[in-house]
Parts: C-alpha cells; sequence; structure tokens
C-alpha cells in the first residue's frame, strides 16, 4: 500500500498552533489596520548552503501541502488562544473561519536547490499567508537537511542500498519525518514501522544484541532466529567472536543464509575477512550489511570492502553534522489593497550584514549546457527569457486553497536521483567547497 498521496493527517487535532506566537499577534494588528486583506507574496529560499555542500535537496513539500490542509482553528485550539489572551475576539473570529484560499508554487519536491532559488512562493491575502510561515519553514528545514544528508550518503553508497534506522535518535515523530526524507534522498528502507505505515517505505529488521545476550549461548539465539525467520534471515555476528559466529551462523543456517551483520569495529577490515569466511564455507551469496555510526565519508572509505548494504541512523537524522538548512520565509511583494488585480510592489528588508535579500515576484529556471548538464540556477523577477521557458522550476502545489500536485513518494524519489544526476560531475564529492552551480538573477 502506498499512501504517500492521501494525505494524511498528522496525529494531532489540528496543525495551527505549529506557529511562533508572533504570527497571531502581527495578524491581529494587521487586521486592525486595515492591512491584512492586502494581497501578497511570500517565498521560501535560503541565502547559503550548509558549510562544504554543493547543493541543497527540497524535501517535505507533500508534508507541507498535508499541514496547510490541517491547518485549522478548532474549538479547542481557539480556548487555548482566548484563556492565553494571545490575541483578541475579533481575531479569534477570523481565526475560526481560516482556509488558505491562496496559491502555492514550488520547486517539485525531490528536486534540488541553490542559493537563493525561490523553493516555494505562498500568495494570497497578507493574513493568511503569515500564518503558515512557522511550520512551513519547520517541515521544509528538517526534512531537506535529513534528504541532502541521504543524498551524499546514497552517492557515497552507489549501487549499495542504504537503510534508515535512526529513530531511536531523535524524536519519535520526527523519526517518521526523517524516513520519509531518506527514502527522497536515496534509501531503499526503513526500521521504522509507523514510516512504512504512514508513507509506504519497505520496512526491515531482525534483531539485536539484546536477542543474542536473551539466550544461553549464541548457537541457541541463531538456532531460535533461524527457526523462527527461516534461512534467509541476517545475524548479527559480532556479540562476541566475529569468526566463531559467522562459521556458526552458516553452519546452522547454511548456505542459503541471507545475511550478516557487522555492527562493531574496524568495518574494512572485518568485511574482508567475513567476505572470505563466508566464500570458504560456501556461502558465497550470503550478504554482508555494516552499521555503527556511519556517515557519508565512513561509507565512502568503504567503497573497496565486500560490503552489500550499510544501515545507518544517528548522522541520518541529524543531517550529518547540517541538521537546518537555514530557509527563510520571506514577504517579497505586496499590493496597496485585496483586488486580485492591484498591481504588486516589490519589497525587500535591507540589511547591512548578511540578511537582506531581494524583492520581486520571482520565477526560476536552470541553464544546461549543451550536454544536458546544468550550469546556472537563473532566478528573475521579470519576463521569462525564451530560451529558459522550458526550463523552468516552480509547478503549481496549490491553487485557490485546493492541493494540484500531490504524488506518489516513489515519484519523488525517482525526480531526485535524475535531478542528481543532472548535475555536474564535482556535485557528488565529498570534499567541502561551494555551490556547484552559480545564482544569477536577472
Amino acid at each position: 500500500m502506498n499512501t504517500a498521496d492521501l494525505g494524511l493527517p498528522v496525529d494531532v487535532p489540528s496543525t495551527a498552533l505549529f506557529t511562533d506566537q508572533y504570527e497571531l499577534t502581527m495578524l491581529q494588528a494587521a487586521l486592525k489596520a486595515g492591512t491584512g486583506g492586502r494581497r501578497s507574496v511570500f517565498e521560501v529560499f535560503t541565502r547559503r548552503l550548509p558549510e562544504g555542500r554543493r547543493y541543497g535537496v527540497v524535501a517535505g513539500t507533500g508534508r507541507v501541502l498535508d499541514a496547510v490542509e490541517n491547518f485549522r482553528f478548532d474549538a479547542g485550539v481557539l480556548g487555548f488562544l482566548r484563556e492565553r489572551n494571545i490575541v483578541d475576539e475579533a481575531t479569534l473570529q477570523w481565526l475560526s473561519g481560516y482556509r488558505f484560499s491562496g496559491d502555492i508554487w514550488g520547486y517539485p519536491e525531490g528536486e534540488v536547490y541553490f542559493p537563493g532559488s525561490p523553493i516555494l512562493r505562498v500568495e494570497g491575502s497578507f493574513a493568511e499567508c503569515v500564518l503558515l510561515e512557522t511550520v512551513i519553514l519547520s517541515i521544509l528545514n528538517h526534512d531537506s537537511a535529513i534528504a541532502a544528508a541521504a543524498s551524499r550518503m546514497s552517492s557515497a553508497a552507489g549501487d549499495r542500498p542504504l537503510i534508515e534506522m535512526g529513530a531511536r535518535r531523535t524524536h519519535e515523530l520526527a523519526a517518521v519525518a526523517a524516513s520519509r526524507a531518506a527514502y527522497v534522498g536515496g534509501f531503499a528502507t526503513t526500521s521504522d514501522l509507523a514510516a512504512g505505515f504512514r508513507y509506504g517505505i519497505p520496512t526491515v529488521g531482525t534483531s539485536a544484541h539484546a536477542f543474542t545476550l536473551l539466550h544461553d549461548s549464541e548457537r541457541d539465539a541463531f538456532r531460535a532466529q533461524v527457526d523462527s525467520l527461516g534461512r534467509g534471515t541476517t545475524l548479527l555476528v559480532d556479540t562476541y567472536d566475529v569468526t566463531e559466529a559467522v562459521r556458526m551462523a552458516v553452519e546452522i543456517a547454511g548456505p542459503e543464509l541471507g545475511a550478516v551483520r557487522i555492527d562493531s569495529g574496524d568495518l574494512l577490515l572485518v568485511a574482508h575477512r567475513v567476505r572470505q569466511q563466508l566464500d570458504e564455507l560456501g556461502a558465497t551469496e550470503t550478504k554482508i550489511v555494516v552499521t555503527s555510526d556511519l556517515d557519508e565519508y565512513a561509507i565512502a572509505s568503504l567503497r573497496a570492502a565486500p560490503v552489500d548494504a550499510y544501515g545507518v541512523g544517528t548522522q541520518l537524522v541529524t543531517g550529518s553534522g547540517h541538521p537546518t538548512c537555514s530557509m527563510v520565509y520571506k514577504l517579497v511583494a505586496r499590493a496597496h489593497s485585496a483586488d486580485p488585480k492591484a498591481p504588486l510592489e516589490p519589497v525587500a528588508k535591507k540589511s547591512l550584514g548578511a540578511k537582506s535579500s531581494v524583492g520581486g515576484r520571482k520565477w526560476a529556471a536552470r541553464r544546461t549546457d549543451e550536454y544536458g548538464v546544468a550550469e546556472a540556477e537563473v532566478v528573475g523577477t521579470g519576463a521569462v527569457p525564451a530560451d529558459l521557458v522550458d526550463r523552468q522550476l516552480l509547478v503549481e502545489l496549490v491553487k485557490g486553497g485546493q492541493v494540484v500536485a500531490r504524488e506518489p513518494l516513489d515519484a519523488v524519489r525517482d525526480r531526485h536521483a535524475a535531478a542528481r544526476a543532472g548535475l555536474p560531475l564535482s556535485a557528488t564529492q565529498l570534499s567541502r567547497g561551494e555551490a556547484v552551480i552559480p545564482t544569477e538573477y536577472l
């Protein structure tokens, strides 16, 4: 079952309180001033990539669409706001009927992005758009960070599959989102059953060291697991002595043993020794799975090892050192009225530091060279040049408050693989560097 396109609600009554208080106090003041209805355009972008990264990955768009649909101020939420005196009664009355009725455009999920890319564009009245800032940034910053780490890891792994197994290293709900983002970035499976249930991601898992320690001997543990799960199971062989465990595993399961897992030690050395031993025992088809605090660098270092799959936890769900993307949500244009025909005026923050932004409702396109390889991210506010019309990146996600672009997660995963393949080869280098292509403004 693939549930990625069902728009399932989050496990709370509403997403409306996944926000910061100042969104509501701004709303109250704007409504009172008569400016809350002004037609406005907000954009999500990042001013820079995390240090050393060559590209970013858009992830979480599907979850954003779910969050927008479930952004409702029900009686319980309104009661909380009233009890805490967060906003006045006139604002509470306005919130009671809140439904986002505007339009959202954005980079399709799985696409890559660069500094200044208008990843998401939210259009509507100031009042209805400003409320969505925090929840949109919360989702995109988290999921895109995980997907970027996953993309680097899957690139380092090549054709070898990656298992997401970080649920115990993060918040229980963040773990589900991380599994989804990891799948977008190229991971093949997850150990998290909630992610499998909610998003249809393939799940895997067999046993931990506790299962071996439970039994009177390692032999008893292996026999119990094989009797229950079959010869194709994966046996964990590093609880005591790896060499003896591998010998015993093949003796009990036979050459049909599915895999052995190594979770400690010098993985490069141990993998070579285990492969040689398995082959000598006739278990030439038995696979080797390695785990133990892996990141993209460790995975790359094991490229020459006879490893068949990698299990990654902590480093994945923490973005491999970069747990956020520093995306921001800025007002870039607004009209003087709510009239749909009123002209939009560019607006932008001016700053002496590095927090300035570019005003105006933007489009984006990716220019490629004669070989079809990306050479620049082009962002503009005027007419789209003729040679870039067919290379525009933003697609319509919400029209008149209705989601129009929900899609299966497998399609998102495939899109990312194609987008990454369209970048210069240096994009997959793990050495530190700048964005692999420049951002040009027209």
